[in-house]
């Protein structure tokens, strides 16, 4: 592309942003970042994944964001960093704690974690604080990207796979829990669906069911099938207990907690050329019943829902697409999303992150009639 087609496109995609976003902003990070995870709901934490040395940051919101008011008037209107600190290695992997000012991470070449203090003792530095082993320590190339959920701020569940999941006691490093399965499939997704019960999806469309208070063995429900699914998944569980598994290939089926073993929804979603790409994924939104955001195939993030959808797979459109990080990255630079997050109270607002180091915050406009659903 020329620079002025470029600039031409910017242009008008600026232009279409003032109809299209609520609020729309933009910042740079240094290096970019595969993690976004909110330590509260004006703050995010990021850190980098390189190989080598990486800074990881608490950043606050700009509060122009939060402006009832006169948002034209508000003077701070950027990302601020909070705190601060350096990891030695690649992050793949970050947690909060909730009611602590900690957070959990990764580096993706074990299976250890690394615990921080965000900001302790009144200070601006985010500092390592302890770590946590994980069940093998040895290095390999082909562990998949640990998955951590916490509901308490004394313990995680984490794991890399559908046999290395454990539930740990973070001052003591007692295991107080341990997913019994034969299988080892790489994790998806792990999380909590309530205080005691989780879920862990695995990259073969499997999810394990379990309750950490109970030695009992864990509910499996396989994948919905049909001729000519694929056998490769990314499995999230909603907040409600929907779970929806999005192939590599962009099929997407959606399966009631009560059924699970029927889809409750198919659809086929768009992919672009060059199909999926190295990072990404699906998240449910925890505000907009039945929404989903997915990224990963290609520079945007598209926003579809799930409940328009039928039991027969079919093309279905984006509710809104986001193309921020195509349309404001380089000519000719080959950009892919890296990670999203919807914001947790917020009911249309996410951030985004990409290869070239771009972070966003949009809150998106409902494109549906006054009259119909919220």
């Amino acid at each position: 592309m020329e620079a002025t087609d470029f600039q031409d496109a910017l242009d008008d995609w600026f232009i279409e942003s003032m109809k299209t976003y609520k609020d729309l902003h933009v910042y740079q990070l240094e290096h970019p970042t595969q993690v976004l995870e909110w330590t509260s709901g004006k703050t995010v934490c990021v850190a980098g994944y390189n190989p080598s040395k990486n800074e990881i940051l608490e950043l606050h919101l700009p509060r122009k964001l939060f402006a009832d008011e006169n948002k034209g008037l508000c003077a701070e209107r950027d990302f601020k960093v909070d705190h601060g600190g350096f990891t030695d290695g690649p992050v793949c992997c970050l947690t909060h704690l909730p009611g602590t000012s900690c957070v959990v991470t990764n580096d993706g070449l074990t299976s250890d974690l690394q615990v921080w203090s965000v900001g302790g003792d009144n200070s601006d530095a985010i500092r390592l604080t302890g770590r946590v082993e994980g069940r093998s320590n040895r290095r390999r190339r082909s562990l998949p990207d640990c998955r951590v959920a916490a509901t308490r701020s004394s313990q995680v569940l984490h794991g890399a796979a559908s046999g290395d999941v454990r539930l740990t006691e973070l001052s003591s490093g007692h295991v107080l829990y341990t997913l019994e399965t034969d299988s080892d499939e790489p994790l998806s997704s792990l999380r909590f669906a309530g205080d005691a019960v989780f879920l862990a999806g695995c990259s073969n469309g499997n999810v394990y069911v379990a309750d950490t208070r109970t030695p009992a063995p864990p509910q499996l429900h396989p994948p919905p099938t049909s001729p000519g699914d694929p056998a490769l998944w990314q499995t999230v569980g909603s907040p409600g207990g929907a779970v929806v598994r999005l192939s590599a290939c962009g099929r997407a089926v959606v399966s009631d907690p009560r059924s699970p073993r029927w889809a409750a929804g198919r659809a086929r979603l768009e992919v672009p050329p060059g199909g999926r790409g190295p990072k990404g994924g699906v998240s449910w939104a925890p505000a907009l019943d039945g929404c989903i955001a997915v990224s990963g195939f290609g520079a945007a993030v598209r926003i579809y829902d799930t409940s328009a959808w039928s039991t027969e797979p079919r093309d279905v459109r984006p509710l809104f697409e986001h193309r921020g990080h195509a349309v404001s990255s380089q000519p000719a630079a080959d950009i892919f999303v890296t990670a999203h997050a919807w914001h947790p109270e917020r009911p249309r607002t996410l951030l985004s992150a990409a290869s070239d180091g771009s972070l966003h915050l949009w809150d998106w406009v409902d494109p549906s009639p006054a009259d119909g659903p919220p």
